[in-house]
């Protein structure tokens, strides 16, 4: 069985592409590297001892991408390419539109002429907005605060659209909440390119001495230590949730739409806290205004995952923190070592 990876070379890409090879799938990577290295995929078979293609293209180009299913031939499909900073996407929305919308349309369109009709979607629990209670069901209002989050919901209604059209269609959308950690191996982890947009990366840097402090956006929240509550997921645990969906809903046809993430929170000075305990380095950090949209806390309800999918995640916040820290104590310059 194969299955083309795009966006494999980055963050949550490399993970999964490490679990599905570990689960005996075959595997083609398609990836224009714009914010990630092919270094990642020399790791991934470093780690697996597998071998794959890798095609540095970018589903804008239509005829090349097009190309790569005449090529090969795929049972499925994980769609992971796509800009992904929040900040950046209030900067520059129309870049974020043109190039997730519409690299998500010729993919389609793509996968559709090929006759490949399964595919799993890397969403985002930025589609639930500001949730009004906690935790969140899968059956929540969708709203967005950001263009980023506002190409995942089009994508998700595109993608919906798709199905009704053609049910010949196996759609999975998987919303994540907030990955973090790295491979145990301290091979491949998050390689942010410049001021890292995520918590766990910033610390990470701060430990290592590449930046002074931490800022701490608020800490008048209502919640145990003021400081913001978030579900914050291993990135391993993540990509075996994308094996598991692959597994159980490959050629089932519909929509099914899964949270992935622990169901619990834990506070920035938690994650503080923890992550110094397990690199024995201090994380100088200020409190700061609460920035403008965010919430006190966010976390996930993930019980139709393990339900329907049969995963749940097992690593918890000292694995996350142990593992970014292997990472990055290993990698100070991520890739570029």
């Amino acid at each position: 069985m194969k299955v083309l990876v795009t966006g494999g070379a980055g963050y949550i890409g490399s993970h999964t592409c490490v679990e599905l090879l570990n689960a005996d799938y075959e595997i083609a990577v398609l990836d224009n590297l714009s914010n990630s290295s092919e270094k990642a995929l020399d790791r991934v078979k470093e780690i697996t001892g597998k071998n794959f293609n890798f095609y540095n293209y970018d589903l804008l180009d239509y005829e090349k991408t097009d190309k790569v299913f005449s090529s090969e031939k795929f049972d499925g499909v994980i769609h992971f390419a796509g800009l992904k900073a929040v900040g950046e996407s209030v900067q520059i929305p129309l870049r974020y539109y043109h190039n997730n919308i519409t690299g998500t349309l010729n993919l389609l369109d793509i996968m559709e002429k090929h006759h490949v009709y399964n595919i799993v979607f890397s969403s985002s629990a930025t589609v639930y907005g500001m949730p009004e209670k906690l935790p969140i069901t899968e059956e929540f209002p969708l709203s967005t605060t950001n263009p980023y989050g506002s190409t995942k919901l089009m994508i998700e209604n595109i993608l919906k659209d798709l199905y009704v059209s053609n049910n010949r269609f196996s759609v999975t959308i998987l919303r994540y909440f907030n990955p973090v950690g790295a491979h145990e191996s301290g091979k491949i982890g998050e390689n942010p390119k410049g001021i890292p947009n995520n918590l766990m990366p910033y610390i990470q840097q701060v430990a290592i001495g590449k930046l002074p402090q931490l800022s701490v956006f608020g800490n008048q929240y209502p919640t145990k230590d003021g400081t913001g509550v978030r579900d914050y997921i291993h990135v391993v645990d993540l990509g075996i949730a994308h094996v598991k969906a692959i597994e159980k809903k490959l050629g089932e046809t519909g929509v099914h739409i899964y949270n992935i993430g622990t169901g619990k929170g834990y506070s920035v000075l938690e994650i503080v806290s923890a992550f110094e305990k397990e690199s024995g380095k201090e994380i100088k950090y200020k409190i700061c205004p609460n920035r403008a949209g965010d919430i006190a806390a966010c976390y996930a309800d993930a019980s139709k995952a393990k339900r329907e999918l049969g995963w749940e995640a097992e690593r918890g916040l000292d694995a996350m923190c142990r593992d970014s820290w292997n990472w990055q104590s290993g990698n100070p310059n991520g890739y570029d070592d």
